[in-house]
């Protein structure tokens, strides 16, 4: 794929199973498309929450754009993102299951130049799945070690 990435919920994958990802499209401005473009987004405690049939994503702070002095935009302000209605559907009734939501976590741009938002469909994960989930990773970097010793 030939996307630029602007930025990436690393800690998503960490403190979330993650079901299932959709590619939404993202209502911009274009003081904060140029912002993207320098990369100056975070996603750090951002979300996505579904309002009378459209979804919006909060939290997501997109830094001002510093040659834009004719708006001033609030970085922190909900965002609308571009979905099929059958795919909002769809995320409804998975939402409304105990414990899914939806969690945003890549942002970048398409091969057509058009900002999207990668969201994940996620479950939060308790204390003991992340113990074993750094577990797991811990085990994996010793077997990586142990054989790069082995080759030597």
């Amino acid at each position: 794929m030939d996307a630029k990435t602007v930025c990436q919920n690393k800690k998503a994958r960490f403190d979330y199973f993650i079901d299932e990802v959709i590619e939404a499209g993202i209502v911009l401005l274009g003081a904060e498309v140029k912002s993207l473009r320098d990369g100056r987004a975070n996603l750090v405690d951002s979300y996505a929450k579904i309002k009378k049939g459209e979804v919006f994503i909060h939290n997501m702070h997109i830094t001002p754009y510093p040659f834009a002095h004719h708006v001033p935009l609030d970085p922190l302000r909900v965002k609308k993102l571009l979905l099929n209605k059958r795919e909002i559907r769809r995320l409804i009734g998975k939402t409304e299951e105990k414990g899914f939501t939806l969690i945003p976590t890549k942002v970048y741009f398409a091969k057509n130049g058009k900002a999207k938002v990668e969201l994940a469909l996620a479950k939060g994960k308790r204390k003991y799945d992340k113990r074993q989930s750094l577990k797991e990773k811990d085990l994996k970097r010793e077997m990586e070690e142990g054989k790069k010793r082995s080759e030597y």
